[in-house]
């Protein structure tokens, strides 16, 4: 097995899933800069990363942007949908893929991929399909702790090091 592609949710994953609105209605959210480094490390060994949400936002279009992540979809439904479009642009499969949720409009997506994984935060209808549990909560490194875990079963662990050595 080879992961080429990670899928990322954000609301509950790459964030805390708070949404918190200023006094203007400007859409606050945060991210957390070690997920965003152990995505650019990903990026850097060749591998590839697509972010798939429901929601729509300004702000997580400017994140995907920073870290160049190609692969970007927002205000989707069906992400298991978008997911096969996408693997048969790239000519993948998902064999090829390791995904990220928290909730249940993630379910049918990570059941369809190789490995699924969800923050220690996750609903309990998602914990029950999922491939690992991760210890962090959404928003406080369990990207980061995902990548980690694909770098160590792939193999990757010199290569991953050598990029920040």
């Amino acid at each position: 097995m080879n992961i080429e592609l990670i899928v990322l949710d954000v609301d509950g994953t790459m964030t805390d899933s708070r949404i918190t609105y200023s006094e203007n209605g400007d859409e606050i959210k945060a991210f957390n800069v070690k997920d965003g480094l152990g995505i650019a490390s990903w990026r850097k060994l060749g591998k590839q990363v697509a972010i798939i949400t429901g929601r729509s936002s300004k702000i997580v279009a400017r994140r995907a942007k920073e870290l160049n992540i190609e692969h970007f979809y927002q205000g989707v439904d069906n992400k298991k949908e978008i997911l096969e479009k996408l693997l048969e642009r790239l000519e993948l499969k998902m064999e090829n893929v390791a995904a990220i949720g928290d909730d249940l409009n993630d379910l049918s997506m990570l059941k369809s991929v190789q490995l699924s994984f969800v923050p220690r935060d996750a609903s309990a209808y998602v914990d029950k399909i999922a491939t690992v549990i991760l210890s962090k909560k959404g928003g406080d490194g369990a990207v980061r702790e995902m990548i980690e875990y694909l770098i160590k079963k792939e193999g990757l662990e010199k290569k991953y090091l050598a990029l920040w050595a």
